[in-house]
């Protein structure tokens, strides 16, 4: 019989389009499937609670798809090196096989197992799951990274999609004894104190939800992405981002059930997640630092009450406030949202983006280590193809573009849905009459704003000249 093998998942919750699962499959030994956890050790981006609140629930789900193929999941937690020697000595395995990260901790952590399991005359071997390409291998002519997404994602479609793996097997060989695991709840994933009904109501961890979400946008939203995609008051946009970050479905999946449809700017979304992973990858450094050096001597304010304030959504801006609390309502938050957010707390409140960046991070279900630093240096305007820092979105007209009705403020703050449309992005102007009508009393039952956003606005182009005449940036 051929030697057994163990399967270390990572991020890469699935079973199809997995190619260290269709390797471990070739020479029909045993296979023992593992999951290490926290899989974030190896520095300080260990997952938050929203993540963890959906990983306690997508291991259950693989587990219980790994059964009914004849096999199970064992579970470990601590250092990785440590727990993979353990279990390679217990089964007598000869390899161990896994999907590659790109996050710098998780690097150093299959460097370090790697040379752990070589010392014990154990093989490790990796593959790409998560990317469509490897990164390091899209560059410019020159051989450098690309900084800017356009040449990156035309340089990607001309070398071609890749296509999906192969399905999900039918069985899984097993050993003939299991070694020891810890129980789910022994890894201590779920909060002690449930603050999770609203993810509950909102998402299905695992690959049938993986599947039916992709379904549901196939279904509709795919058609109308182009247009509707910015409208956080419509169910516009795919609701994948915590199954590909999960790996409950592969992205490779996910472009091939879209390749027959007119997909382009649904696929350039697709994009931006493989460029945020390319960036990672060259410039590991980025979840702390600016990729434009000169952001370090920005003038950011020590403002806790205004930080505050911005996460409990209670700023004063309706759209930025039924933000805020939908994200702590359901761990999720709508792309145009979240740049709106973030400006607002960069831009309006001159708070250093690694302060909101560190937020999102602990609330989100696909919180994405490259996806979140590339979307707040992008906010900031500190890093590649970052948005000028000029532009400083108002988040009242942005919100009376892209909710026009006011049905996402009516949602996620109540206590404004008696206004009528045509203030409810503006209460703090709308007549006292109107107010009265509502029986919304500024100040008492909804906040008045923060900050004046005109006068933010020019305080915050006044820092970033003074910086840039300062360090002659551009």
């Amino acid at each position: 019989m051929p030697p057994t093998t163990i399967l270390w998942f990572r991020n890469d919750l699935r079973l199809a389009d997995h190619p260290a699962l269709e390797a471990a499959l070739q020479p029909r030994g045993p296979i023992v499937p593992v999951f290490v956890a926290p899989f974030a050790s190896a520095d300080r981006w260990a997952p938050g609670a929203a993540s963890n609140w959906w990983l306690h629930h997508s291991l259950k789900r693989l587990d219980q798809a790994l059964r009914g193929r004849g096999s199970r999941l064992v579970l470990r937690s601590g250092d990785p090196s440590r727990e993979l020697v353990a279990l390679a000595r217990e089964t007598g395995a000869s390899h161990v096989l896994c999907s590659r990260r790109s996050e710098p901790g998780e690097r150093a952590a299959e460097d370090a197992v790697r040379e752990a399991l070589a010392l014990n005359g154990v093989a490790l071997e990796s593959f790409q799951s998560g990317l469509l390409f490897e990164p390091g291998t899209i560059a410019t002519a020159e051989g450098q990274p690309y900084r800017v997404f356009t040449p990156f994602w035309r340089a990607c479609l001309a070398k071609g999609l890749p296509a999906a793996g192969a399905d999900e097997p039918e069985t899984i060989p097993c050993p003939k004894s299991w070694p020891g695991s810890l129980a789910l709840d022994d890894l201590e994933l779920m909060p002690r104190t449930r603050w999770d009904a609203g993810l509950h109501e909102a998402w299905e961890p695992g690959r049938q939800g993986a599947m039916q979400a992709l379904e549901a946008f196939l279904g509709g939203p795919l058609d109308t992405y182009a247009e509707e995609r910015n409208r956080p008051d419509l169910p516009g946009t795919s609701r994948l981002s915590p199954h590909l970050h999960f790996g409950e479905i592969g992205v490779r999946e996910v472009v091939a059930a879209c390749s027959e449809r007119d997909a382009q700017v649904f696929l350039s979304e697709i994009g931006w997640r493989e460029f945020a992973h390319h960036l990672l990858w060259h410039f590991p450094n980025t979840p702390e630092v600016p990729l434009r050096h000169e952001f370090a001597r920005f003038p950011w304010r020590d403002d806790d009450a205004a930080f505050q304030a911005w996460r409990k959504g209670q700023t004063g801006f309706p759209f930025v406030d039924a933000a805020m609390r939908e994200l702590w309502s359901t761990g999720w938050m709508h792309n145009r949202a979240r740049m709106v957010v973030a400006s607002f707390l960069v831009k309006d409140l001159l708070i250093p983006w690694q302060r909101g960046a560190e937020w999102f991070w602990d609330t989100l279900v696909d919180a994405d280590l490259a996806n979140n630093t590339l979307g707040w240096q992008w906010t900031a305007g500190c890093g590649a193809d970052a948005a000028p820092y000029f532009r400083v979105f108002n988040p009242t007209t942005q919100g009376e573009k892209f909710d026009p009705s006011g049905a996402y403020v009516r949602r996620w703050v109540p206590e404004l849905a008696p206004m009528p449309d045509t203030w409810i992005h503006r209460p703090h102007e709308a007549p006292e009459e109107v107010l009265r009508g509502a029986a919304v009393q500024l100040g008492q039952t909804y906040p008045l704003p923060i900050v004046d956003h005109p006068q933010a606005r020019r305080d915050a182009l006044d820092a970033y000249e003074d910086i840039r005449r300062s360090t002659g940036a551009g």
